[in-house]
């Protein structure tokens, strides 16, 4: 490569980490990406570590196994793996059977579809728990059109561990749908068309090929939902604090609503066995993996769809219904619970009314300064980690060192740990004044930023690596032959090209921040 070595301290310090032949630019470039993840992802995740261990300087381990003996907090600990893992197996069932239709088959409205399955992705844990606490409670404003809600009093249906399951497992299906689509989509076509010629039917080819060699996605789609629901606050806090189930993650909450010398300690040991479990639901998946050869000497063309033929239409019509049972009833309880004059009444034009969206979109200004909020952190997060996230996904494509294994690694990790570890570790790092500048982020808008940027790096940098093992590496050579330096032929070459998978990654990064729990 081109260019003068660079001789100076970042670069000598790249030279010991693996990396060879940096540019000035380039060191220096890289040692920002350093900082910026040191600070805001294994800085605050080892403040957490050090708490939970050595809440008073010295190790502790009596203490940690004190915690986790207390019946509580036991209780909570197999709760959390029982929901997680229930949870598990429902987003695999109901987002692989997705999948499968839309991969694999000419159903139609494949687009329509795709789109209403993956938009629970989108809506708060909280909002989809409300909706169904509407849908089915005894005061349901949609059954209450057709009489089938329950008889006033009675207990309702989700306030129960098989409810909290149930959907935990609905709303991280998309998950699993997502990367099981993308798995089977990548399975060659001559070894499809090899095994139609030779007589096998579709469903004989579907679970002999095409499941087999998909199963990856599979297993990194379930790891990713097992992680997602052991760590959804949302759902777990509005039915199974009522329903008196504790969990790790509404435990914490709980614990940090308590007063005492001891209550960061405690809600820093119980985030770091959330973050165990976490840890553990992914070395799971390496493992699975591992297990199996998935190496294939295909064309890697997409196969051809199977033809469903007379059976074309009742497959839509059943992914249809279930994406209604999934999003549009509740939804739609949601709405109608908003339409009526008084809660628990029938909708009807003598109870239908505007006023409640009238009070909080013009009579509420805590509504709307919580919706700019929650607006400005999205966008900010957004657009800073697209700018951090073109570099890096630069060095990770054609830049490989154990420095740049190191960073992918840091954003991984970040992006696998519950929600709630990445808070309880920002809490525990920004609580006291920032060095030099003697301030302090807690109780800030920005400790909420600094959260965000550390969980969610991982969604910016993944479409942009996408985009840069797209391009010619040959551009950006001839770029530097003809005298650019790195931040110039980044910013001039590569970027143009570059920009459409940095956005769909900003993108990403906007909407679910902007459905999280602040």
């Amino acid at each position: 490569m081109s260019g003068q070595t660079a001789i100076d301290p970042a670069t000598r310090f790249l030279d010991r980490i693996g990396a060879r032949r940096w540019t000035v630019s380039e060191a220096w470039v890289l040692v920002g990406l350093f900082g910026f993840v040191l600070c805001l992802s294994l800085a605050p995740l080892g403040r957490l570590l050090s708490e939970a261990l050595m809440p008073g300087g010295n190790f502790e381990l009596t203490r940690l196994v004190r915690l986790y003996g207390e019946g509580l907090v036991w209780r909570a600990t197999i709760n959390t793996l029982q929901i997680a893992a229930g949870a598990t197996v429902i987003a695999v069932i109901l987002g692989a059977a997705m999948a499968s239709v839309i991969a694999v088959t000419d159903v139609r409205g494949k687009a329509a579809i795709v789109f209403c399955f993956i938009l629970p992705l989108m809506i708060p844990p909280q909002v989809s728990a409300l909706a169904w606490l509407q849908a089915l409670g005894p005061s349901s404003t949609l059954l209450g059109m057709v009489d089938l809600a329950p008889p006033p009093g009675s207990p309702h249906p989700l306030f129960s561990m098989w409810g909290i399951i149930a959907l935990l497992g609905m709303h991280n299906a998309p998950l699993v749908f997502l990367a099981t689509r993308a798995s089977m989509r990548a399975v060659p076509a001559d070894l499809v068309d090899a095994a139609r010629s030779n007589g096998a039917g579709p469903f004989t080819t579907m679970h002999t090929v095409i499941l087999p060699l998909a199963s990856a996605g599979l297993i990194s789609g379930g790891a990713i939902a097992f992680v997602s629901a052991a760590g959804n606050f949302g759902i777990q806090a509005m039915l199974g604090i009522p329903a008196r189930i504790p969990t790790l993650i509404t435990l914490i909450f709980q614990r940090l609503s308590d007063y005492g010398p001891s209550v960061l300690a405690d809600a820093a040991a119980l985030a770091l066995g959330l973050a165990v479990i976490a840890i553990c639901g992914l070395g799971l998946q390496s493992w699975l993996i591992r297990r199996r050869d998935l190496r294939v000497t295909g064309t890697g063309a997409q196969f051809l769809e199977f033809r469903l033929g007379r059976w074309r239409t009742p497959t839509a019509v059943v992914c249809w219904v279930g994406i209604a049972v999934v999003l549009f009833i509740p939804l739609g309880a949601l709405l109608t619970a908003a339409l009526v004059r008084a809660y628990g009444l029938p909708l009807s034009w003598e109870t239908l009314t505007f006023r409640h969206f009238a009070n909080a979109l013009f009579n509420h200004t805590a509504i709307r300064r919580a919706f700019l909020t929650s607006l400005s952190l999205a966008s900010m997060t957004a657009v800073i980690l697209m700018l951090v996230a073109i570099p890096l996904g630069y060095f990770l494509t054609w830049r490989k060192s154990l420095a740049i294994r190191l960073l992918s690694l840091s954003a991984e990790l970040s992006y696998a740990l519950p929600g709630a570890v990445i808070a309880i570790a920002a809490i525990l790092f920004f609580l006291k004044p920032l060095p030099f500048i003697g301030v302090s982020l807690y109780g800030t808008i920005w400790i909420i930023l600094a959260a965000y940027l550390a969980n969610r790096l991982l969604l910016a940098l993944r479409p942009t690596v996408s985009g840069f093992l797209q391009i010619d590496r040959a551009l950006d050579e001839a770029a530097r032959v003809a005298g650019a330096g790195f931040v110039r032929s980044l910013k001039d070459v590569l970027l143009p090209m570059v920009a459409p998978c940095a956005a769909a990654g900003a993108i990403l990064v906007f909407l679910t921040a902007l459905a999280e729990i602040q």
